[in-house]
């Protein structure tokens, strides 16, 4: 029974993830990553001795801890590519607002009224 909750929720969340990335609401780039986790989650809830099998060959006593290890990877690292992203996207949006500001000093200088005109 808990594996099929799984299974469901896997299938539920993946399905979620197409509505977002058809609808433009989630970039397909991001949207592939967690539908490779939506699947394995549906893919455990149909298989739940995979990991019991898993842990007994990496040596592991107690198999939920493998997925919680497991887990908290994927996490630490879906957390480290997110900073890496918004550290590139800072860098870009200082080098545009450079990029702005100099155009409008050019513009005030093309722009300024001439000496000769003035009453």
């Amino acid at each position: 029974m808990i594996s099929l909750i799984t299974a469901g929720i896997g299938l539920l969340v993946a399905t979620a993830i197409l509505l977002l990335i058809r609808r433009d609401q989630l970039h397909v780039r991001h949207g592939a990553g967690w539908i490779i986790v939506a699947l394995m989650f549906a893919g455990l809830g149909f298989a739940p001795s995979l990991v019991d099998w898993v842990a007994r060959l990496v040596g592991i006593a107690y198999p939920p801890a493998l997925a919680f290890v497991v887990a908290i990877a994927v996490l630490l690292i879906k957390i480290l590519l997110m900073d890496i992203e918004r550290a590139r996207q800072e860098v870009q949006l200082q080098r545009l607002v450079q990029r702005v500001a100099m155009l409008e000093a050019d513009l005030r200088q093309h722009i300024a009224p001439d000496d000769d005109l003035s009453p």
